[in-house]
């Protein structure tokens, strides 16, 4: 590759620190610029006293080999297996999560199993077609019972869109256990044949963030350059020759990798895209969230790791609990339950007071019974913009649009969620960053 090759990595979430860490294991050299103040992007975790709790219900799952012996070996003895349930909260009643055919019994009676794999068996029986939408995937995969109880309603609430409006690829592996086969297996051998896919996984001890630490650390901080926003891409329609910092000072690059979203890299690209690009840009979302912490002076509240809300009465998706990850993350004898709400920028709920927020969260938990008045000593709110890439019908014809045109530059790569507009996890992004700095390594690139 040659010493004269530097890598410009912009953006200091986990896909940019994660292309930082694995080029200075090369002994390739980087600068990575972040605009906010620290690295981490939506991997952080934050401190409220003596409390920690991340942005999001973060675990690490060891399903690519390769990246788990990396942060095994990144985090030393930090990186601990952790066993803990989650479940969803549907009718007063909590069902287990991934469902297995007789904990759906056992919660929700043995009427809506029949719906349920009368509903299945209709769906596997009717000739397959290609579903356009999330919606006819959800019901052909998982019949309609399943798919309304547990899959539509949830996803509306994530993703603000109509399930007829949104991808196929929003499904992921959800509910990915609860099949024909585990549906007859279970009911003819009985629970003890279900095979339960959620399992444990991997948690550092002191939050997700360590692991963005660490990154940062083995990559070298004196490489990366926080509160430094990339304002402009100038090129010469070839190669992007020079990059703005903060609307003021322009640094001249040799290699690009971009992690910051899709569509914000197209609209500081100087020259200007063409206009029809530029439209397909604007039509890209992103989900906001908001996160609302409340500490309580008990305890434990639930042996969870995570609680999914599907109805639209809880404003909250999601409640997962930190110190079922980490006993570390919560003092002795009091816990703390993070809800995420998510949002669009122009919704009350994105602009309404941290005291109004908190109070809707607290209403919520209240009614059914996990934030009594009295045990609650404090509560925080956490803006998070951008959290998700929103992956509606038409969002995948227009990301294929523009990828294609950013692959006419010769020294621009992107990867990461937001600029590859796909929904991945760390483990995801550390592997594209991973084969990114291969790329960079060949001797003859």
């Amino acid at each position: 590759m040659g010493v004269k090759t530097h890598i410009t990595i912009l953006g200091g979430g986990p896909a940019g620190l994660a292309v930082a860490y694995y080029a200075k294991k090369e002994g390739l050299s980087f600068t990575l610029h972040e605009a906010a103040s620290e690295v981490g992007g939506l991997c952080r975790t934050f401190r409220h006293g003596e409390f920690l709790y991340d942005s999001g219900a973060h675990r690490f799952h060891a399903v690519l080999p390769g990246v788990t012996r990396e942060v095994l070996n990144l985090m030393g003895g930090d990186m601990r297996k952790v066993h803990a349930p989650s479940q969803v909260y549907i009718a007063g009643k909590l069902v287990n999560f991934p469902l297995t055919p007789f904990n759906v019994a056992r919660s929700l009676g043995t009427g809506v199993l029949v719906r349920a794999v009368r509903d299945l068996v209709i769906a596997k029986l009717r000739r397959a077609r290609h579903a356009q939408d999330f919606e006819a995937t959800a019901c052909r995969r998982y019949g309609r019972t399943i798919a309304e109880l547990f899959l539509l309603g949830y996803s509306e609430k994530l993703w603000g869109l109509s399930c007829k409006l949104l991808s196929p690829a929003v499904a992921g592996r959800r509910l990915h256990g609860l099949n024909l086969r585990t549906l007859l297996t279970e009911m003819v051998f009985g629970s003890r044949w279900a095979k339960h896919l959620d399992g444990g996984f991997l948690y550092p001890r002191l939050g997700y963030g360590m692991i963005m630490q660490r990154l940062a650390e083995k990559a070298g901080l004196q490489h990366i350059h926080t509160g430094s926003t990339v304002t402009r891409l100038r090129h010469d329609h070839r190669r992007v020759v020079e990059i703005e910092i903060n609307h003021r000072q322009r640094v001249a690059v040799r290699e690009v990798a971009v992690t910051l979203p899709l569509n914000r890299l197209l609209e500081m690209l100087d020259p200007a895209p063409p206009a029809p690009l530029l439209a397909l840009g604007r039509r890209l979302r992103f989900r906001n969230m908001v996160l609302v912490a409340v500490f309580l002076n008990q305890p434990s509240v639930t042996p969870n790791a995570s609680v999914y809300f599907p109805e639209t009465r809880f404003p909250f998706t999601r409640v997962f609990v930190p110190r079922n990850r980490s006993a570390l993350m919560a003092p002795r004898g009091r816990t703390c339950l993070v809800a995420e709400l998510p949002c669009w920028t122009e919704d009350k709920l994105w602009q309404a007071s941290d005291d109004e927020i908190s109070g809707w969260v607290l209403a919520a938990l209240g009614e059914i019974g996990w934030a009594r008045p009295e045990a609650v000593i404090g509560t925080a709110v956490h803006r998070l913009s951008g959290a998700y890439p929103v992956l509606d019908a038409e969002s995948e014809r227009a990301v294929a649009r523009i990828a294609e045109y950013l692959a006419t530059f010769q020294n621009i790569r992107i990867t990461g969620r937001n600029a590859l507009f796909t929904y991945t996890h760390l483990h995801d992004q550390m592997q594209s960053a991973r084969e990114l700095v291969d790329e960079y390594s060949r001797p003859n690139r």
